[in-house]
């Protein structure tokens, strides 16, 4: 019986031995795979935008039906700071601002758009005008202008700004400025442009009748048949 009962506590032994073994060992951990994080992707915006001095200068006042003149804007780089700006031709209204606009040249093709409304009068080109605008290089619009009567004209000048992006081509637009025009179209010493041009009509006639040839003499004739009558 002693030996039967050291048998069965070998087995005991063991057994638990085996159990506690099995128990201690933890399986392997199974591998962790993560996906990277898709790349994020941050448009390169300028952290300085250009700075520009734009430059309106037109005619305050001219002469209706006689005469024509010249609006022009001036969008150029601003080197010299705020200076206040000259007119190009004395006597004209001109009026000047500091603009920012974005430094997309690189990444951009971008094109400067003006359009002059005046209503009542005659404007070339009627239609917008567009220059390309390259960095640090200035672009110039010009209109013709011609009132044909006589009064107050008063319109808008208008700026837009278009980006082309070189590699996708997408399309965008903005608007940089809308300045006012006033001018005053005034009557021809005082007259109404019809009167001007019949008094100078007139003043034709008039000037061709006493330039006309032997005009002494034949005043001269009828003078002494006149005389020669009441004698």
């Amino acid at each position: 019986m002693k030996t039967f009962a050291r048998v069965l506590f070998v087995i005991f032994i063991f057994a638990s031995t085996g159990c506690a073994a099995a128990g201690g060992e933890s399986a392997p951990a199974a591998p962790i795979f993560t996906q990277p994080a898709p790349p994020t992707f941050i448009p390169a915006l300028p952290s300085i935008p250009e700075s520009r001095r734009l430059t309106l200068e037109f005619p305050s006042k001219m002469r209706a039906g006689v005469e024509g003149d010249v609006i022009r804007l001036t969008l150029e780089v601003d080197d010299l700071g705020n200076i206040t700006p000259t007119a190009q031709i004395e006597g004209n209204t001109v009026v000047g601002d500091t603009i920012q606009i974005p430094d997309l040249y690189e990444t951009h093709n971008v094109t400067a758009e003006a359009r002059l409304d005046l209503a009542g009068m005659q404007v070339q080109p009627a239609e917008a005008i567009y220059e390309p605008l390259k960095r640090g290089q200035s672009a110039t619009f010009y209109w013709s202008i011609h009132p044909q009567t006589p009064g107050t004209y008063r319109g808008t000048v208008w700026l837009h700004l278009n980006f082309s992006e070189k590699i996708t081509g997408e399309q965008s637009r903005i608007a940089i400025s809308a300045q006012m025009v006033q001018i005053k179209a005034v009557d021809f010493f005082g007259l109404s442009v019809t009167v001007a041009r019949a008094s100078g009509v007139v003043g034709s006639v008039v000037g061709g009748v006493i330039g006309f040839p032997f005009l002494e003499d034949i005043l001269k004739f009828f003078f002494k048949r006149r005389r020669a009558r009441h004698r």
